[in-house]
């Protein structure tokens, strides 16, 4: 390491400047250098956070190439993830990056090749994982109030018709569905081992072609590994109305939690029988060092017109940006596992992406491989 805390690269400054001051009031960080090809922006975002116009890069190879990079946290378009990632880990960097992983099984496979080689820590940051309604169904699981998970289900339903870039237009369902199915995966304990995915309806025509992809929505029966759970997931993103939801529910023997139908409908708790309360899920500030912790609950511009379209209809990602944050650089120092290695990230990347191949094949069931076990 070449500082007493990690120096930091963002690369992307889209939703990736969502984690600028996070980073930069983090006491175990340095907030280093930024990288934009666009250089507009990426001086415009550099000015107004005070980056050194030394350490603005237009080039990803240039950040690689800098030896005073020790982590770089990607936010680039989802078809840039699994190569720069690679790069990444083989250039001697630690890499966090946002979902999903890779956009193929074989890149989710060399990204775990490269961390074990090299040595380097990887980690997926799912906002999911370190949302407050995660983080609480976690504490409810670990203090036995859910007794034995039974089931799981997750959703992921939304408009991406209008306001995102084109690349997104007829992206097919499940081949993203990392925010629907991890919190299955992470509260059963356990990875997938096979997928069933049917898909059903039909989007427009003229978004077909891109992705040769036709429906509407996917939705996914998951086996998981070394357990008797099952558990099921359902996307969607064009052609099918419904207000924003990403959600998940748990089912177990002592008591069950289901997410609102509605925003602001509140979640649910069943405890027995007939009887369910409506709960407030907290906020979990208190886990996170004290000058990060507004970001749980707040976006990092205070100006609206500036938050990124993905925290507005992400609800803020649940308060999650600072966790991540911290999760991974606290790994690093620590020189352990983050939460969601690679190997972790592999299995939840590739189960969607393989869910999604499943549905285009009319439902046939199809293994996903175990990470831990790549050579």
């Amino acid at each position: 390491m070449s500082s007493k805390n990690p120096r930091v690269a963002i690369i992307g400054l889209g939703f990736g400047a969502e984690f600028l001051p996070i980073y930069q009031r983090h006491p175990d960080a340095e907030m280093f250098a930024v990288c934009q090809r666009n250089e507009e922006k990426l001086h415009q975002i550099g000015d107004a956070f005070g980056i050194d116009r030394s350490k603005r890069y237009a080039r990803y190879e240039d950040v690689l190439a800098d030896p005073d990079v020790d982590i770089v946290h990607i936010n680039t378009p989802i078809g840039e993830h699994g190569h720069m990632s690679i790069a990444g880990l083989r250039a001697g960097k630690h890499v966090a990056c946002t979902v999903p992983m890779a956009t193929t099984v074989e890149e989710c496979a060399e990204i775990c090749r490269a961390a074990r080689e090299t040595g380097k820590k990887y980690m997926m940051m799912e906002t999911v994982l370190f949302s407050r309604e995660y983080l609480f169904v976690q504490r409810l699981k670990d203090e036995g109030k859910l007794g034995k998970i039974q089931f799981l289900r997750g959703s992921h339903q939304q408009d991406m018709s209008v306001g995102w870039p084109e690349y997104w237009w007829g992206f097919p369902p499940m081949h993203y569905a990392t925010h629907a199915v991890s919190p299955l995966f992470l509260l059963a304990g356990a990875m997938p081992e096979k997928v069933t995915c049917l898909g059903s309806g039909r989007i427009r025509e003229e978004y077909i072609p891109r992705y040769n992809s036709p429906f509407a929505v996917e939705s996914a029966l998951f086996k998981l590994r070394n357990s008797d759970l099952a558990c099921e997931a359902t996307r969607s993103l064009y052609e099918t109305v419904r207000q924003y939801r990403e959600s998940f529910d748990v089912y177990g023997e002592k008591g069950s939690f289901e997410w609102e139908q509605t925003a602001g409908g509140g979640h649910v708790m069943h405890t027995g029988g007939e009887d369910i309360e409506k709960i407030e899920v907290p906020d979990f500030a208190d886990l996170l060092p004290e000058p990060i912790r507004r970001f749980t609950t707040q976006g990092v511009y205070d100006l609206d017109e500036n938050q990124h379209l993905s925290f507005f209809q992400g609800a803020g990602h649940g308060g999650s940006h600072p966790h991540l944050a911290h999760e991974f650089l606290r790994a690093v120092i620590e020189d352990r596992a983050p939460k969601v290695d690679a190997p972790t990230s592999a299995s939840i990347t590739a189960a969607g992406i393989l869910a999604h191949e499943s549905a285009m094949r009319g439902g046939e069931t199809l293994d996903v491989p175990d990470f831990t076990k790549v050579v």
